[in-house]
Formats: C-alpha cells, structure tokens, sequence
C-alpha cells in the first residue's frame, strides 16, 4: 500500500473541506418552487413550471455546476490549486464562477463572443475571467488549451453532465419534480418537457422514470440551429449545426451527455416562437423568464394542445431554466429581434388565443 506523504494528507484534507462547502451551499438552499401556470380548469389537464432560477446563481445550471465540482473533487481531479476551466455559453460558467470562488480557486469560462453582455458580467461578478472566441465549435479545443497552458482541470460539462449526477435519487431535479407532484390532481406528469444543452437534464430525468418505472413520457424541446433534433430524428451522431440563438440550450454537435435512448419525443421550436412564449410567460404569470424557458413552454403547449384534441386530462411538468433580467439586451430588445429578422407577433398571438379556447 502506498504511504501519502504531507503533500498528499494536506490535500485530502483540502478535498474534505471543499466537498463540505460544497454541500454546505446546497444545504442552505430549500428545495425550487413548482408553480401552476394558470389554465382553465374545465380543461382537465395541469400545467407547471418548475422554478430553477431562484437558485444561488439564478439558473438551473447551478445544479449541474455542484454536481461537476463534487465529481472533480472526488476524482481528485481538482485540487487546492487548480484552474477550473469550462466552454460554456453562459449560465453553466456563471455557476461554476460562483463555485470556484467559494473553493478559492481560479476560473476561467471559454465562451462564445456573442454570449450575453448580462452573463459575462455575472461571471465577472463571481471572480471569473471570460476568455471569448468568434467560432462557437472552437471552444473546446481552446478549453483544453488553457487547461493545459494553466496546469488547471478542464470540468467538460458537455461529456460528464450525465454521469455527474445520480439519476437514481438523492435529491436530483427528477426526484424532486415527482415529490412536488404527489398532492397533484395528476401527480404522475404524462409529459416532462426539458431542453437540451448538454444533455444531463434529459439524461437524468429520462432514466428516472424509467428506474422508478413512471408512465410519464420525456419530450426533448430543441431550439433551430441545434444539433440534438436532426439527430433523433435521424439516427446520426455525426450531424452538425449552425448552433442555437437560445442561449443554453442547442448545441452545433451532438454532445457525449446527450442518451437519445431515454427520450420520448422530440419538438423543434423556431427561435420566434421561444422568444414570443417567453414574453407571453410573463403577460400571464408576471414572472420574467428567459429564452430557454421560452422554448420549453412552446412544447408544452403545443403537447397540451395535442392532449385536448385526444380527449386526454393529465399534467405537463417544464422548467424555468433561468431568468430574463440576462437577457434585457436581446431577447426583450425589439431592435434586436429586429435585426436579426425575428418576428414574434404572430407566435404571441397564437399565444395569447391559446388560453381563449374552447
């Protein structure tokens, strides 16, 4: 057997309390809240929105961002003086700042230039350096290049969000989504609908269900300009993509995290239409929710839709991924979505008649 040296017990000493502070932050924070998105009630079918932006860092990445801490840290892949490095097109980098300060280490995040002005001075905010590239596709090859330049860890949130986090329970967003159901008129969802970034949201719920032998049914929601639909729907791994103007979800690969095996269904949304949703969101529910969120209840919808025309009552589960104060200089500028030649009045209008219906 190997005896540790000083070097060896001070760093196992360190892990130990990194791990702590680590579980410490998600033992503060109360479980996120599962809000009813108002429908009329004669319609038989429920839906919710599943609130992951009242976490620390304000996003549902802040769950995988522990999860990607607790995995480097148990590896011993990330040490007291490690650089964490992460290609992330924003809300994951944001997390993992605000981890890597609590740990008293270094971060940098590997973005796209166009990330958001709101998300870079987040990462900022929390101690982050924001390395920015013009190709979306290069930065994870510039990841490791830094990793290795810097002697840091490369987190790679794209290969090992799916093997993060323990789908089977211990309070993961899956668990936690069927406990908040149990007092439900339909506490067993017929649909959850999630996006795809990485891949480990989809991952994890999907394979819950299917170890807790749930009937509910996963639909992946993607945005255009992604990779993950023309995959599915195709049964190549190797389709490539422009990439996604929905910031968090959509990839231009298919990512190593992402099981299409656990899906159910998927649904391409139009980025109008995820913008027009996540606008119509907040006329209803005064909630300001961001494009992603967007994405997640146009899918709803149009399940919800295809539920009445069946004559089938039940609940529909989604997220709300983060929220939309980042996204106050894209998705909420007219003159932006003008720009880029994003009409939303006719999707916000459907929208809006949605509700009126029979």
């Amino acid at each position: 057997m190997r005896h540790l040296d000083r070097y060896d017990f001070a760093t196992r000493d360190w892990t130990a309390e990194a791990i702590r502070r680590v579980e410490a932050d998600a033992n503060r924070s109360c479980d996120t809240h599962l809000h009813v998105f108002p429908l009329p009630g004669h319609w038989g079918v429920n839906l919710y929105l599943k609130d992951e932006s009242v976490h620390p860092t304000g996003s549902l990445k802040h769950r995988l961002a522990r999860s990607l801490f607790l995995y480097g840290l148990a590896n011993g892949w990330i040490g007291p003086s490690t650089t964490v490095v992460e290609a992330s097109s924003g809300s994951t980098a944001v997390s993992e700042a605000y981890f890597a300060r609590l740990l008293g280490l270094p971060f940098i995040a590997v973005m796209p230039a166009s990330t958001s002005p709101e998300k870079i001075a987040l990462i900022e905010f929390y101690g982050g350096k924001c390395h920015l590239v013009d190709d979306p596709g290069a930065i994870y090859a510039e990841s490791r290049r830094l990793a290795a330049e810097t002697g840091g860890h490369f987190m790679d949130q794209f290969t090992y969000a799916e093997r993060a986090t323990d789908w089977r329970g211990n309070n993961n967003i899956a668990e936690s989504i069927f406990s908040q159901m149990a007092m439900e008129p339909h506490p067993e969802p017929a649909w959850i609908v999630v996006g795809a970034g990485t891949g480990g949201t989809s991952s994890t719920i999907g394979r819950y269900i299917r170890y807790r032998r749930h009937p509910t049914r996963l639909a992946v929601v993607d945005p255009e300009g992604s990779a993950f639909y023309p995959s599915w729907t195709s049964g190549d791994d190797a389709v490539t993509a422009p990439g996604s103007r929905i910031e968090g979800i959509g990839r231009p690969r298919v990512e190593p995290s992402f099981l299409p095996s656990v899906i159910d269904r998927m649904i391409q949304v139009p980025d109008a239409r995820s913008i027009a949703a996540m606008r119509w969101v907040r006329e209803v529910t005064g909630r300001h929710v961001g494009g992603s969120t967007g994405t997640n209840v146009a899918a709803a919808v149009q399940l919800i839709g295809e539920m009445r025309e069946a004559g089938e009552q039940g609940s529909v589960v989604t997220l709300i991924c983060d929220g939309g104060e980042r996204y106050s200089c894209t998705y909420d500028d007219d003159a932006w979505l003008a720009e880029r030649g994003l009409d939303i009045g006719p999707h916000l209008e459907e929208f809006r008649s949605f509700l009126t219906g029979p």
